[in-house]
């Protein structure tokens, strides 16, 4: 690069300031845009955490408390609308007279059977001689016509619903007992709290509105964060030839890259999202339908993997866990510690071979490329597999419709660590042209 001596000390201190100047208020910018999408990515998981919670399979299509209360709407709307036409109170009430018939002779042969006891010869007497069998017959055809009259009547049938639910109604109540029901409930009104509302259909549309605008919000300011970065290699193409500015504007990158890692690492990379679109099938003639019932969630950052693998009790998760900190997240931090010391501190600190190792080689030692690649090549093969799986749940027939979803999704985060990395490659080729000092 041609050097530029002959521009005056004091116009090149203005120079330096008017850049600093420039990029500090980008550099601002760049971190208000990485502040608020580490909060919404925050923010994003909890609710999504919270509407796994609420919509989980476990405490949806396998709670006997949510098959009770769709169950009980179609027994009641059965039951109440339950009605009787003349024809069927006819073959009715002649079924109903056969009953109370032989109910009749069964009473009637029990009498006639020879009592060996006195009090049963007194019986058999007293019925003989005070009941009329004959009459009771002829009185048969009232009391089928009162029994059906009975069962017609409104509060019977709302009755009638009551006892065929008796069953449901025990189950219920041992689920209800149980300490993990009990321990969820707790939870569900919490989270029923916490967004004001009062049922879960109303908490899934007041999330799922919250979410698409988060989602909105984040990609805004992610697109921003990289607009930064853009706009400071512009500033390395615009004054490529002003040496005398090059460490300023290095340094600055270098504050550029350090807000860039800090959000690739704790922004959600990847989200794991298996779910039952839909349930739908047919019970005494009307639909029973479950939606967006979750069969898995998970969404994590770089250090929410380190944290899970570091609290593990096997000694091979915990080794995992400290390579993945070590080699991808503590080497970039020390290599781009290395590159400004290596300009900034001089001579001494600029030759020193650990400086010198860190700034220049350590590179193939970094693993930031590879968790980038690791993140993709885990995203593809999970989001196959689920794929696969969930495809074979897919049911569509007359009497059951199944319908799953995938939501597996790479997250801003994911952006945000690609474009560090490619920064930082590309900072490390700028070091290499513009240092004074040995590079080997």
């Amino acid at each position: 690069m041609e050097k530029i001596t002959n521009k005056p000390a004091a116009g090149k201190l203005i120079y330096r300031i008017l850049l600093i100047l420039a990029l500090g208020i980008l550099l601002v910018a760049e971190g208000f845009f990485g502040l608020r999408l580490h909060e919404l990515s925050e923010k994003q998981e909890q609710i999504k955490h919270d509407y796994s919670r609420v919509n989980n399979i476990t405490y949806g299509l396998f709670s006997v408390q949510q098959w009770k209360d769709k169950v009980a709407d179609i027994v009641h709307h059965q039951v109440s609308g339950l009605k009787i036409t003349r024809k069927q109170k006819k073959v009715l009430q002649g079924e109903v007279e056969q009953v109370l018939l032989a109910l009749i002779d069964k009473a009637e042969a029990l009498v006639n059977k020879p009592k060996k006891t006195i009090s049963g010869k007194i019986q058999k007497f007293a019925i003989k001689n005070f009941v009329n069998s004959d009459s009771i017959r002829a009185q048969v055809p009232a009391f089928a016509k009162k029994i059906i009259a009975e069962i017609d009547n409104p509060k019977n049938k709302k009755q009638l619903g009551k006892m065929a639910l008796g069953q449901f109604n025990e189950i219920a109540k041992e689920e209800s007992r149980d300490t993990a029901f009990v321990a969820n409930n707790a939870i569900m009104k919490k989270i029923y709290h916490q967004y004001s509302v009062s049922s879960t259909p109303q908490l899934n549309k007041k999330l799922i509105t919250t979410l698409s605008n988060i989602r909105q919000q984040t990609y805004y300011y992610c697109f921003g964060m990289l607009s930064c970065v853009i706009v400071v290699l512009a500033f390395w193409w615009l004054l490529r030839k002003r040496t005398d500015l090059h460490t300023t504007l290095f340094i600055m990158s270098l504050l550029f890259a350090f807000i860039l890692l800090a959000v690739g690492l704790t922004a959600s990379m990847i989200e794991v999202d298996a779910r039952i679109r839909s349930l739908d099938f047919v019970l005494l003639g009307e639909h029973v339908v479950f939606n967006d019932q979750v069969l898995f969630f998970q969404s994590k950052s770089i250090m929410d993997v380190v944290r899970v693998l570091i609290s593990q009790s096997a000694i091979d998760s915990v080794l995992v866990g400290v390579l993945i900190l070590a080699f991808s997240i503590l080497f970039p931090v020390i290599k781009l510690t290395s590159t400004g010391i290596h300009l900034l501190g001089g001579k001494r600190w600029a030759e020193n071979g650990i400086i010198r190792y860190f700034a220049f080689q350590s590179g193939k030692w970094s693993m930031a490329d590879v968790i980038v690649i690791a993140i993709l090549m885990a995203y593809i093969g999970l989001n196959g597999l689920l794929e696969n799986q969930l495809r074979a749940l897919n049911i569509n027939n007359d009497s059951l419709t199944i319908l799953t979803t995938n939501n597996t999704a790479l997250q801003p985060g994911y952006i945000i660590f690609i474009c560090f990395v490619l920064y930082g490659l590309i900072l490390s080729t700028i070091l290499k042209s513009i240092t004074p000092h040995e590079v080997h």
